[in-house]
């Protein structure tokens, strides 16, 4: 009997470390996921190519980590729209978006405007049509009179000074209602602003739609060679790119986020958006954009 009771025990206390062990292992991994779940996430548009954004963004991650007091991630997604999405999701809590972005995300998961950028000292931008010098048109209206022998050049799909707005404005005038129909020898969309740009100065295609502020970015950084273009076309005052919350994000954080991008000074930082600082934005300030994504069907009333 003695020796089936050492067995009894020795087993009872076996299952006992055992479950100690389980316990603690489950702990750990809740306390891990609590982590992670800690962790602030942004999700930022490709406004340059990937490479020229990460070392910017691994700094901003690290001011912003340090003066939130928490885990701060920042990624930079392959498209705008992929932004969007993670933001309607909600696998991030923040987001950098163009402006048309921006009224999406607001219409399908409620985002709040709370800051955006300034280029040299003011909050706004414009979308320009720019050509290549050797082209012949120095006005929209010579080049429109030629359009059938135009190869015309939008940025991404999603962009508002690289697709809405000059798409509106080539609507207006009768020579364009998609890709596929259209007054212009060929109609592409090249996916960037600097591909855009790029894509004019090799004479790939003839003309198209840019941020006014990356393209002065892009002739600053000599990525681009400025005399090898013209603009020939220049909207109306577009209100900066925005950075967004989500509407739950409490009002301490709000205030500690527009705290902190406000002191940013560090110009790597701001040269990754081409800007000169940073100040608070609203809501109201992309209503201009939010009308032009209703009148071309982009989201609803």
């Amino acid at each position: 009997m003695k020796k089936w009771s050492i067995l009894f025990t020795l087993v009872l206390i076996t299952a006992m470390f055992l479950s100690a062990c389980g316990s603690e292992d489950s702990t750990s991994s809740e306390q891990g996921a609590e982590g992670e779940k800690d962790a602030f996430t942004i999700g930022v548009i490709p406004v340059q190519t990937e490479g020229a954004m990460e070392t910017a963004m691994t700094k901003l991650q690290d001011v912003l980590s340090k003066e939130l007091d928490r885990e701060v991630k920042v990624q930079v997604y392959p498209d705008y729209n992929g932004v969007v999405e993670a933001m309607n999701y909600d696998k991030i809590d923040m987001a950098y978006l163009g402006p048309l972005t921006y009224v999406i995300a607001e219409a399908n998961s409620n985002a709040k405007a709370i800051i955006t950028q300034l280029i040299d000292g003011k909050p706004f931008y414009h979308s320009y049509i720019i050509t290549h010098k050797d082209n012949p048109w120095n006005t929209i209206e010579e080049m429109l009179a030629d359009s059938k022998n135009v190869n015309f050049a939008f940025g991404d799909p999603n962009s508002t000074s690289g697709s809405l707005i000059p798409s509106i404005e080539l609507q207006d005038r009768g020579v364009y209602k998609s890709e596929d129909d259209n007054e212009f020898a060929s109609v592409r969309f090249t996916g960037s602003h600097d591909a855009t740009a790029l894509a004019i100065q090799n004479k790939q295609v003839d003309a198209g739609a840019i941020d006014s502020a990356i393209y002065d970015q892009l002739v600053e950084s000599g990525k681009i060679e400025g005399d090898q273009f013209k603009t020939i076309w220049k909207s109306e005052e577009l209100f900066q790119y925005p950075w967004a919350v989500l509407e739950s994000t409490d009002d301490a954080t709000v205030k500690k986020l527009q705290e902190t991008f406000l002191a940013i000074e560090d110009p790597e930082i701001l040269d990754a958006f081409g800007a000169s600082g940073f100040t608070e934005a609203s809501n109201k300030d992309y209503e201009s954009i939010k009308q032009a994504a209703i009148k071309q069907g982009i989201i609803k009333e």
